[in-house]
């Protein structure tokens, strides 16, 4: 195996924080900068032509801790709203319970750890099939400190009970990033692939009762200090495959699933990163559809230059960050797609960060060419680490949860998007559940239609983003109009790529509400 001794940074070693490349700073002056509302350019016209509208900040003083890494959002009791759980530096993990979009803490008693190793990694996911999600904690191992990750299941109204070991799904000396629940054998269950910073990655075939420890079997074992994971079937032949996003100049891999085995097919497809020096790596990824023509395309947050992969078909990319206005060289973290303005083109938050101060970065979708529309003062920047977009209200436009770990104060922060009500419900959610109904079944496509066929839009059933992220939540299309349009949904099984499809849904019968599209 190979060393996995790395260079750690001066201020890393003064704080006891492992870092991913990122250094703790004393920049008290960005919070200097936050205000309730934040203005955002809107629509994919021309910027001068565009609209505005503004986020707000959501119960500031309900947010208490410093050093948050990760956030993910699901309905947790069942009662409709998504929840939303925070993780910490300081190993707190903390749930807010959502009710018509007003929260509660409900940390103490419900079973989840105050205090501990750095969770830097939530996954949400209904492993056991019983209706409700459960999560799995990916701990970080903090300055030589042994850590183990936690798997807690869920009891229906938002209580856990830690099952790590009774599951199988124990990891001695673990160092998590991005966990994701996938079936990534196509049998119906969810299994677990574990990301690792600083050891091999695991893979966990659900086998019912227990999970199995899979990931020399199928190839998935990679020594690389692994970051981002993004899951999706990239050659669209009926299976899961997965992109890993590497740090400290080992090369990024794409995993082409061969029936159960899988082979890196990076270096043949030019998307490995061979070049890189031991600064740069590959850190967050997210998967969407952001020229809508159907394919599933890639971005990747890095140390160095951002890459956007735009999906060809037949499995094969093509890098067009700078032609796209995506490309920047700098420490970013954190990735997401999400419609913002519901005009029907996904638009990207990146988080990240500078020697001085956190400097995230939201970008338009103007008709598959990105604008970044942050200025540099913008209360919106200050994000470093995770970013995820929900629904929190119902009112059809997605809100925004964004994390900050290593700014003095920094901390978490929920933001209410503010579009006029029309536009908001301009919009359109589906949930794609196994044929019980039950567990989400992350991974499946969901694509909408015009009634002349075109296509106006795909999602992916989210398979982890942000940073160390995996929400339980329904897809999300914001709609240019408000007419009727035919929804279809791609399930990944084993005799390959299933479709079922809805026509004639009328968005405005939808409104505050979730079309659910379950397998057969």
């Amino acid at each position: 195996m190979r060393s996995r001794n790395h260079p750690t940074t001066a201020s890393s070693r003064r704080s006891g924080i492992p870092s991913d490349g990122v250094a703790p700073r004393d920049t008290a002056a960005t919070h200097a900068l936050r205000s309730a509302v934040i203005v955002i350019g809107l629509g994919w016209a021309a910027a001068a032509q565009a609209a505005a509208h503004p986020f707000k900040d959501v119960q500031p003083d309900l947010y208490s801790g410093h050093a948050a890494l990760s956030s993910a959002f699901a309905d947790v009791d069942d009662d409709g709203d998504l929840d939303l759980a925070v993780s910490f530096v300081g190993g707190a993990l903390r749930q807010y319970l959502n009710d018509r979009g007003s929260f509660s803490e409900a940390s103490a008693g419900h079973g989840l750890p105050s205090a501990g190793p750095s969770v830097r990694g939530l996954s949400w996911g209904d492993f056991d099939g019983d209706g409700d999600p459960d999560l799995y904690v990916g701990i970080s191992r903090d300055a030589g400190q042994l850590a183990r990750n936690l798997v807690f299941r869920n009891d229906g109204q938002g209580r856990f009970s830690e099952v790590a070991e009774p599951s199988g799904l124990v990891l001695i000396d673990a160092d998590s990033r991005q966990a994701s629940w996938i079936d990534y054998d196509g049998d119906g269950d969810l299994d677990l692939f574990s990301a690792q910073r600083s050891a091999r990655n695991r893979l966990f075939r659900n086998d019912g009762a227990r999970f199995a420890d899979v990931s020399e079997d199928v190839g998935l074992d990679d020594p690389r200090r692994t970051v981002g994971a993004c899951w999706f079937d990239m050659d669209e032949d009926g299976d899961l495959d997965v992109f890993l996003a590497n740090q400290e100049a080992d090369k990024d891999a794409l995993y082409r699933n061969d029936g159960g085995r899988f082979v890196d097919v990076a270096p043949q497809l030019g998307m490995d990163q061979r070049d890189r020096t031991l600064a740069e790596g590959g850190v967050g990824c997210t998967v969407g559809d952001y020229d809508n023509d159907g394919h599933l395309d890639l971005f990747v947050a890095t140390y160095g230059n951002t890459l956007l992969y735009r999906n060809l078909g037949d499995g094969k990319f093509r890098e067009v960050a700078a032609e796209t206005g995506l490309q920047r060289n700098g420490h970013f973290v954190g990735a997401s797609w999400g419609d913002a303005d519901n005009d029907g083109w996904v638009d990207l938050f990146v988080t990240g960060y500078d020697d001085e101060r956190s400097r995230a970065q939201l970008f338009m979708n103007r008709g598959g060419r990105f604008e970044a529309v942050l200025g540099a003062d913008d209360p919106l920047t200050a994000a470093d680490h995770g970013v995820q977009w929900a629904d929190i209200d119902r009112d059809g436009d997605l809100d925004l949860s964004l994390t900050e770990t290593f700014v003095e104060g920094g901390g978490h922060r929920l933001l209410l998007n503010e579009l006029p009500a029309a536009d908001a419900a301009r919009s359109l959610q589906v949930r794609v559940p196994d044929r019980d109904g039950r567990a989400m079944l992350a991974g499946a496509e969901v694509r909408l239609y015009a009634q002349d066929g075109t296509v106006l839009g795909t999602r992916l059933v989210a398979t982890g983003d942000g940073y160390g992220s995996q929400s339980d939540v329904p897809v999300h299309f914001g709609l240019a109009s408000v007419v009727p349009v035919d929804v279809e949904v791609t399930f990944t099984t084993r005799v390959g790529r299933v479709r079922r499809r809805i026509d004639d849904v009328d968005p405005r019968g939808w409104t505050g509400r979730v079309l659910v599209i379950r397998a057969d």
